[in-house]
């Protein structure tokens, strides 16, 4: 069983578009899903779940769908926030996120602090984040700490979420097969598990077949045995 899993959540739009409704139906669909794996991440004792929810590069989407995935984040933390809490679930935020919209900022803020005394799952969304991103912050943050030499563990400690171990098993949805940005220091050997499944389609019937892939496989983390 995975101990970290990472989801690059897509197809929202496609999901919406075969159905001849507006893209954002499908991310308020996919909202459900959220929902949907982060309880079920809880039943299969899964400890941190990684939710890629909104890239730097989303930014380049159309004003009117970025405005309603603003409003999508804003309602899913208000109307989630005493059932997370209740769940045992901690909020966790990772990327560029306080450069959001300062009411989206202000929610999201309440969701850290209201849930963070919880530890049964790790629940990390990442918002206006980008990969390259945290590198270049990472190494602009030891240039500004006056280091002239790291290693990979004094490296970490530089990460938006530092305390966070790597993911063991990525899951992307929608049949793309590419990382696309995310994680890219973290998921140096996490195991990749690529599915046709819509993101708003997503169930626990998914991410049982993604979970059985990945528990067949060896790890071996670059050595022979």
């Amino acid at each position: 069983m995975p101990v970290h899993l990472a989801i690059i959540m897509d197809g929202n739009g496609r999901w919406a578009e075969r159905r001849g409704l507006p893209r954002i139906a499908g991310h308020r669909e996919g909202a459900k899903a959220v929902e949907r794996v982060v309880f079920a991440s809880i039943k299969r004792g899964i400890k941190y779940l990684s939710l890629y929810a909104f890239s730097t590069e989303n930014w380049k989407r159309p004003e009117a769908e970025v405005r309603g995935l603003m409003s999508i984040l804003k309602l899913y933390f208000l109307m989630k926030i005493d059932r997370l809490k209740w769940a045992g679930v901690r909020v966790r935020v990772g990327g560029r996120w306080k450069e959001l919209p300062q009411d989206v900022v202000k929610i999201i803020e309440l969701a850290v602090d209201e849930t963070k005394a919880n530890d049964k799952l790790h629940l990390i969304v990442y918002l206006n984040y980008g990969g390259r991103r945290e590198i270049v912050d990472a190494v602009n943050s030891i240039l500004g700490d006056g280091k002239r030499m790291v290693d990979e563990e004094s490296f970490r400690s530089f990460l938006y979420i530092p305390d966070v171990p790597d993911p063991d098993l990525v899951i992307r949805t929608s049949g793309e097969k590419r990382v696309s940005n995310f994680l890219l220091w973290q998921i140096a050997y996490a195991e990749l598990y690529f599915t046709e499944t819509l993101w708003p389609d997503f169930g626990e019937d998914d991410l049982d077949a993604a979970i059985a892939d990945y528990n067949k496989r060896k790890r071996r983390f670059g050595g022979l045995a």
